[in-house]
């Protein structure tokens, strides 16, 4: 086996590929051209996103060149793999925003540089908008639709899904993009591998298979395991929702320790795909003589080093230890913040008014339900009466310390 293949498969990315032996024979010979596609429905990728994104970096480091395909194209139209219902369509002006956000996000996993280190693989970055935009509708029918069989098309597991509840004619077409896709890549850049998730699985067999019906050279596909939680839920998911890579949706204090709250079973698996340590030395938090709660730090600061840099990495560190250790006091820079009009302390604030202004809670009601079942706390103090004032006289040097629960907290700025 190829020794990038394998890297992956020890690691625990891989679920499958269209011909292991041949895609093994031809990495083996020269760098191979890859890529994995990312639609920009959203202004921000989330942690379900960026499995693939992680084993493209392997890949690049071991002297493959990968292709991160932007689908300014494809996300006017929203991939129904996956989806229980249809995207909502948005303004072509919000997609190419979000095509730059999300370029962004993708440097920091992948090396887009001109010059990536020695031995490393050259990326770069495309966008399907160039090819698919402006195509002529009728011309693709009968360059490209001739070949796929509606028949074959409703046997793919993810179709079929949708079908039950409704799938529209815009997302029936995605595949036909999708495979026109790899087509053209393969045509312009000599790329012979699509890598993806494993709901990919019947696009990229598509792909494959019209790349062959209109004369080009053998290609492959390599998928990826869907990442689960120990507790079976889908992984990416929090008490706030989806776990997004941008700071304005995901403060990165919240970012590391989404992390560093993962279930003991999960904490040295997540670092084989969610960082860039070496198998041996993850290897070393396997010790069942070692502290777990080792490996889920460890893992917690290098995700977050890597979306977030090293800064705010070491800024939520900090931030966590000033909240969670019985040391000497931190700063609390990297904790999540809110700030409240000074006046308005002057004036009283009734304290479910103050932990919903804070974003602790959603609602009095939720803050209410807080209060009453012993879970809140301001400054270290347990607050028990939900009729409770908070003054200026309760702000220590400025601020307040919110505590919702054991592990949610929140530094209150009055300004």
């Amino acid at each position: 086996m190829n020794s990038a293949i394998q890297t992956l498969i020890d690691r625990g990315f891989v679920k499958d590929c269209t011909d292991y032996e041949g895609l093994s024979e031809l990495m083996d010979k020269n760098p191979v051209t890859f890529y994995c596609g990312v639609d920009p429905t959203g202004p921000s990728l989330h942690v379900g996103h960026i499995v693939p994104f992680f084993a493209m970096h392997h890949l690049q480091e071991a002297g493959h060149n990968p292709i991160c395909l932007v689908g300014g194209g494809t996300g006017l139209i929203g991939d129904p793999s996956g989806k229980t219902e249809m995207r909502k369509i948005l303004p072509e002006e919000t997609i190419r925003d979000n095509v730059k956000r999300i370029t962004g996000q993708l440097g920091k996993i992948v090396d887009l540089s001109d010059n990536p280190p020695a031995g490393c693989g050259k990326a770069r970055i495309m966008n399907n908008a160039d090819w698919l935009v402006d195509l002529n509708y009728i011309k693709f029918l009968r360059d490209v639709g001739v070949y796929f069989s509606v028949n074959r098309m409703l046997t793919f597991e993810g179709v079929k899904q949708r079908l039950e509840r409704g799938l529209s004619f815009i997302e029936f077409n995605y595949q036909l993009l999708q495979s026109y896709d790899f087509h053209i890549l393969n045509e312009r850049a000599g790329c012979r591998l699509q890598i993806g998730g494993a709901d990919q699985w019947g696009n990229i067999v598509a792909g494959i298979d019209l790349i062959q019906r209109m004369g080009g050279e053998e290609c492959f596909g390599l998928t990826f395991n869907l990442i689960m939680r120990a507790d079976g839920k889908k992984m990416g998911k929090s008490e706030k929702g989806a776990v997004f890579l941008s700071p304005e949706l995901y403060s990165p204090y919240d970012f590391y320790q989404y992390w560093r709250n993962v279930a003991d079973a999960d904490a040295v698996r997540f670092m084989k795909l969610f960082t860039f340590l070496s198998l041996d030395e993850i290897k070393e938090y396997e010790d069942p003589k070692r502290n777990i709660n080792d490996a889920k730090a460890r893992l917690a600061y290098e995700v977050t080093k890597i979306v977030h840099g090293e800064e705010e990495a070491e800024k939520a560190k900090s931030a966590a230890a000033a909240l969670f250790s019985s040391s000497a006091p931190v700063s609390k820079e990297g904790m999540p913040s809110a700030k409240i009009a000074a006046a308005d302390f002057e004036n009283g604030i009734g304290v479910l008014d103050l932990f919903t202004r804070s974003g602790l809670t959603s609602s009095n009601g939720d803050a209410r339900r807080l209060v009453t079942q012993g879970g809140a706390e301001i400054n270290g103090k347990k607050i028990s009466d939900p009729k409770a004032v908070v003054t200026t006289a309760d702000l220590d040097d400025g601020e307040l310390l919110l505590k919702a629960g054991k592990k949610r907290f929140m530094r209150v700025i009055a300004e």
